[in-house]
């Protein structure tokens, strides 16, 4: 098992020491995101600014407006939270092609409380124009996807037609367990990738309860339930398509995220099935301040693991 982080900032360090133009950019956090060895072979494309988020995010809209691919790291629950106005228009409203890369997202800070979850990112930055915003499920995914950003964040690159935006990317801290086998899977922009075909119910997952919903999945075939399961790392853009599929095969959906119950996956859903409804369940965290516990501990008493979606699941059939 791989954490996504660490898999992020090896494969930026990869890409950094073929293209100068890669900057990363820090908040006295390049032990919690793993960036010390980006700092060390590569200190002139290494910014570091303290404890200071909004100061971080300027420089790196500066950067970007200067023809750099820039990844701005730290803690999620800083980045959504204390420098949220220089995200919506240092970035944002100003089209600088940043990559936030907010780690120890969600729940994984668990046993220091609500102050350090960040259990509103996905609502408050997709309601950014120009935003994009990515939840990677393991680290083959997360592979994927900063070689993808490393063009897609180049101020004078284009990629699928499309001009560079600016990107969320919210991982955990653990290392987690692989999704998929080997590297062989598509990865596109804004598409959901299916890992179980069926019929009965379809199971949506994004970052890390991905694995728990594929489990889920394959715990169901065995009780006689043919589970669909998407991975739907990619929340904005967001593949409207093969939800609207899935409503239409399988009749009913579950979604499970990380993330309050408000304004999340579950919200994005039934926004694209509200012209066309089927009864969809929303496995999130409540409207309350997070138990403290460990991450494992946390997504069991919230039945986000796969014991807890399967019982869920089978309750929303009956």
């Amino acid at each position: 098992m791989i954490a996504c982080r660490k898999q992020f900032t090896d494969t930026l360090l990869e890409l950094a020491r073929e293209d100068k133009d890669i900057i990363a950019v820090t908040t006295d956090a390049r032990g919690s995101v793993t960036l010390g060895d980006f700092a060390t072979a590569l200190p002139q494309q290494f910014v570091e600014c303290g404890i200071a988020e909004q100061d971080a995010v300027g420089i790196s809209a500066g950067l970007a407006h200067s023809g750099k691919k820039v990844f701005c790291c730290g803690p999620a629950c800083f980045y959504v939270a204390r420098s949220l106005e220089q995200v919506k228009v240092d970035l944002a409203y100003s089209e600088n092609p940043v990559t936030v890369l907010g780690v120890s997202g969600g729940v994984a800070y668990g046993a220091l409380g609500a102050t350090h979850h960040s259990l509103h990112d996905i609502a408050v930055l997709r309601t950014f124009p120009g935003m994009t915003v990515c939840l990677p499920s393991d680290w083959r995914v997360t592979k994927k996807l900063v070689k993808f950003l490393a063009n897609y964040n180049g101020q004078w690159s284009m990629v699928n037609g499309q001009w560079p935006k600016p990107c969320y990317v919210r991982v955990g801290r653990a290392a987690v367990p692989d999704v998929y086998e080997d590297d062989s899977f598509e990865f596109e922009l804004g598409k959901a990738i299916t890992l179980l075909d069926g019929s009965d119910v379809t199971l949506v997952a994004t970052g890390e309860t991905v694995w728990h919903a594929w489990q889920a999945g394959l715990r169901l075939r065995e009780q006689g339930v043919a589970a669909r399961v998407l991975d739907c790392s990619w929340l904005k853009p967001f593949d409207e398509d093969a939800i609207r599929k899935a409503a239409a095969e399988t009749g009913r959906i579950v979604t499970v995220e990380e993330h309050s119950r408000f304004g999340g996956l579950g919200a994005i859903v039934c926004e694209v099935l509200s012209e066309n409804p089927v009864p969809v369940r929303i496995l999130g965290i409540p409207d309350e301040n997070v138990v403290h516990g460990t991450n494992a501990e946390i997504f069991h008493h919230y039945g986000l693991d796969a014991e807890g979606i399967v019982r869920s699941t089978l309750d929303f059939i009956k």
